[in-house]
Parts: C-alpha cells; structure tokens; sequence
C-alpha cells in the first residue's frame, strides 16, 4: 500500500505547486488585463473565500452521497479543467486564431479569454476546496498504516521541496502562459494519477460507502424541533427519547444540557403511534444526544463570526499587499527578489508558528486554543497597523518623486519593507488555523470535528469574500466624506493606507467582541485531555490551505 500514499500525496503536491503560482494573479489582473486595484482585489477574494467555503459542501457530499474516492476524483478534473483554461485565456495561446493580438497587453484581452479565465477559476476553485475537503479522509480510508513519524518526516521533506520548485520557477519563468502552462500539465498529471489510484484501488478493494453527515442531524433536529413546534416540553426530561446505537460501540452520549430548549421538542415522544414506528421516522423523532450535538452547533457560531474579521484581514494579503510589492524596488545587488519569494516568507512563518504553537496543547486544551485565537487576532492588528505605516511612507517617496501618474514605473524604496506585514500575515493564518482547530477538537462533539473545523475555515472565508464589500463601503463613505474616494484606479493614487488602519482598528474591536464572545460561551466538560496527539492533527494540515 505504500505506492498508494504516494500517488494520493502527488495530488497534493500538484495543488501546493499551483497555489504558489496562482498566488500572482493579482499581478496578471493589474499588468496584463490592466484592471483597477478594486476590481483586481474583487476578482481574487471572491475566488479565495470559494475556495474556503465550499469544502464543507463537498464534505456533506461525500459523507452523504459520493464518497471521498468520488470526490478526489472529481477534484482532480476540476483542477485540470479550471488550470487548462486558465492557460488557454493567455494571449500568445488563442489570440491569433481569435483575430486578437498575442502580446500582454489589455487591447490583447478579447472576450472570450474573459470568460476562459473566470470559467477556469471556478473550476480551480471547486476543485481546490473539494480536495480540500476529502483529501485527509480520503488518504486515512486507502493508507492509514502510512503514519509513522518517518514518513510524515519524508513528506514534509518533499512539501518543502515542491515550494521550493515553484518558487524557483516563477522566479526564473516571466511568460505567464508558460506558467500557467506548467500548471496545467501538472494537473493533467494529477488527474491521470488518479484514475490510475482508482483503478489500483479497484483490485480487491471495495470503494467505501458513505456513512452519512453529521450535517443531516442537524437538519433533522430542527426539522423535528419545527414540526412540534406546538407540542409541550415534559418537566423531567429524563422522558425525552435516547437509545444507544449497538453498532455504534464508540458512540458518544450526551446529557441533556438547559437553554435552547425549543430543539428539546425534536426529541419528544408522542402518545401515538407506538414508539417502534416513530423510530422508524427519523425526521420526527431524534435522540438526546443529537439534540444536544444541535445545541453545540448553534452555541458555536457566535464564536465563528469573530473569524470573519480575521479573514478580511488575511484578504488583504494576496491583493493589496502583493500590489505594493509588485511597485517596490526588487533590487538585491545585482539580482532581483522575485514577487513569490514574498509569499514563501508568509508560508514559512504562517507553518513555523503552527509548529511551534503545537506544544501548548500540553499545557491546557481547554484554554491555549481561545487564548491563541486571542493572539492571531493580536497578530492581525500588528499586521495592518504595520502595512498602514509602511503604505504611508510608500506613499511618500511617490509624491517625492511625482510618481503618483506613473503607475508602472518602480518606486525607489525597497521591496523588503514589506516583510514585517508578510509574517505577521502569516502569523495570523498559522495561529487562527491551529487555534481554530484546538477549539474544534475540545469543543465539537465526537462525529463533528471535521465539520466544526471547516465551519471555521468557511467563516473564514466569508470574511476573505466580505472583504470586497468592505472595500465598496469604506470607499462610499470616504469620498462622502473628503470628496475623493480611497481606492482609486492605481495603487499609488489611493489611500490603502487609510483603509489598513480601518482593518486594524476592525480587528482591535474584534478582539474585544471575541473575549466577550468566548467568556459567555458554554463550554463542554473535557473529554479529551492532554496535549494534541500527532495523530489527530491530520497530515499536511496547513498545506491544503496554501491559498
């Protein structure tokens, strides 16, 4: 079964290669197709915040319906579909047999390479976030013997040497189609080592049916909750209906806990029919112990909806801030630093600090995981209070040379500036993972883990697409205000800087909301003590999440 890990770990790889180079898009948005910065920013927040948010629906389709193996499968094609197309809206590749030119140039851009592109990033964007979502599931079901700490060891080896490739390539590769190109082979590669997994997994191997989401529990309980809705509630609730599952020998009972005792309704047994044939309705009648895994459900999601601020400043991180390098002197010496280098920075510290947060799980699961969202949200406001003073300075070295009309040529001050505000980006990320994760393992019943995880992560999300409204909305209000608009067509007509201390002094009421928000919680009991086993962090858990 070795071979079997390793062809399940090529997908990965593929996805880690290609993130590091779509990360330049904001890049090919403003220089090629020549887009404002809003509309640029607009374009790649949307795509990343999908990618964030649709695991979970892929997730509930696989333990539902299709089953992970069905699902990889399809990620790969996706991926393959969305990276070929991205490729073929490049201009030297259809320009001349669509009458256009083949330069980069925006006149070179025609119609349909607009809507190869936008149709190749929904592609990359389902396929990335359903491999997110089943490829640890997926990679537990066919090589669970694949854990020793050698291996992991050997694949995080390879991990790094993977970034490493991308970061040469686009270091050394300046034609976006032979870029994109690569990619797109690479995901034809993927695609054909699944089919090939899939075929060796088909000897001997029965695929694994779906066991059910824990997402249709919740569906059910409030369904039933809402079709009772008129009954009354038993004063000892010891006559709400429970009953272990005997082919469930790890099940996970829970007692029945006061407050939102409207769902308690869901697990109410009427006089009539006989208990044996309301049973057998799922969908009017639910156990305690789903009642109260509905109750956790709903209890978390004021904790999530502090992630949203922490998304919309992880926004700006492949926007705006890869737009001020993208303006910055890349002078070292006689070389040049590439742009991605950048985002090699944010990715090393955003996995150094998950790494080196992991022992504090010794120390107290119950605390360490609300204490550090508490410091990622710390980390966010640094972020954004040191982007907005080094915007300020950019901008004055722009008026000092009247470069404000200028756009493309290079403001003479030097890229690395930007590094404080890349790795405090990346210790947002690393620690609100993490953290978030924690949070999720003590809190979130047995079955649910893997759902509250992603929840999480799709909170996140909304923030990374809520940030394009944002933008909308403190530009309204700034030229309400002063007459001019922050965000203008450039970046060196705008005010970013203006806008990162509105996102810091966002993420500093957050803060505040999140002790509130945390103290008021109801905590479970600890059932899992200790600090986090190795196990249950799943491998390569940062890396399906590079983008």
């Amino acid at each position: 079964m070795e071979y079997i890990g390793k062809l399940i770990h090529i997908q990965k790889w593929v996805n880690l290669f290609s993130g590091y180079i779509l990360w330049l898009l904001m890049v090919y948005l403003t220089d090629v197709w020549e887009l404002e910065i809003v509309h640029a920013a607009g374009i790649i927040n949307i795509w990343m915040g999908l990618i964030k948010i649709l695991p979970i629906v892929f997730a509930y389709l696989a333990d539902a319906f299709l089953g992970n193996s069905f699902v990889v499968i399809f990620s790969s094609f996706s991926s393959m579909i969305g990276l070929g197309l991205i490729w073929m809206s490049t201009p030297p590749v259809l320009g001349k047999s669509n009458g256009n030119c083949t330069q980069y140039r925006p006149e070179c851009i025609g119609e349909q390479q607009k809507q190869l592109f936008y149709s190749g990033l929904v592609f990359t964007a389902l396929g990335m976030a359903s491999l997110s979502a089943c490829y640890t599931p997926f990679a537990q079901e066919q090589a669970e013997e694949d854990t020793t700490s050698s291996r992991r060891s050997t694949g995080w080896c390879r991990t790094h040497l993977v970034a490493f490739a991308a970061l040469i390539i686009a270091a050394f590769v300046k034609p976006w189609a032979i870029l994109f190109g690569i990619c797109a082979i690479l995901g034809v590669v993927s695609f054909l080592v699944c089919l090939i997994l899939r075929v060796c997994l088909g000897v001997g191997n029965p695929v694994s049916r779906p066991q059910g989401s824990p997402l249709t529990t919740i569906f059910r309980v409030l369904f039933a909750a809402s079709s009772k809705s008129f009954c009354s509630r038993p004063q000892d609730t010891d006559k709400l209906y429970e009953k272990t599952d005997p082919l469930q020998l790890q099940q996970e009972l829970l007692p029945h806990t006061k407050g939102l005792g409207c769902l308690d309704k869901a697990a109410i047994i009427e006089a009539e029919p006989a208990l044996e044939q309301q049973e057998k309705k799922r969908w009017s009648l639910c156990k305690v112990t789903e009642v109260e895994e509905t109750k956790i459900f709903i209890r978390t999601i004021p904790i999530w909806m502090t992630y949203i601020v922490c998304g919309i400043v992880s926004s700006v991180g492949a926007t705006f801030f890869l737009e001020q390098a993208n303006n910055l002197d890349r002078r070292v010496g006689k070389a040049k630093a590439p742009l991605i280098l950048f985002f090699w920075f944010y990715d090393h510290f955003r996995k150094s600090f998950t790494t080196g947060f992991m022992p504090t799980f010794a120390l107290s699961r119950r605390y360490i995981p609300r204490i550090g969202i508490a410091v990622a949200i710390m980390y966010a406001t640094l972020s954004c209070i040191a982007a907005a003073k080094i915007e300020t300075r950019r901008l004055g070295v722009v008026m000092r040379y009247g470069l404000i009309d200028r756009p493309n040529e290079r403001v003479p001050m030097t890229i690395f500036w930007l590094l404080p505000q890349f790795v405090l980006l990346g210790c947002l990320d690393g620690i609100h993972r993490l953290m978030a994760y924690g949070f999720s393992l003590d809190q979130a019943p047995k079955s649910m883990v893997k759902y509250f995880n992603l929840f999480g992560r799709g909170f996140y999300g909304l923030g990374v697409m809520g940030s394009v409204a944002l933008v909308q909305i403190v530009g309204k209000i700034s030229e309400g205000r002063t007459g001019t608009n922050w965000f203008q067509s450039t970046l060196n007509a705008s005010r970013v800087d203006n806008y990162y201390w509105v996102l810091a002094s966002m993420a500093a009421i957050n803060l505040v909301i999140f002790v509130v928000v945390s103290w008021l919680y109801r905590y479970r009991e600890p059932t899992r003590e200790g600090q986090l086993p190795e196990g249950l962090l799943p491998a390569g858990f940062m890396d399906d999440d590079h983008i």
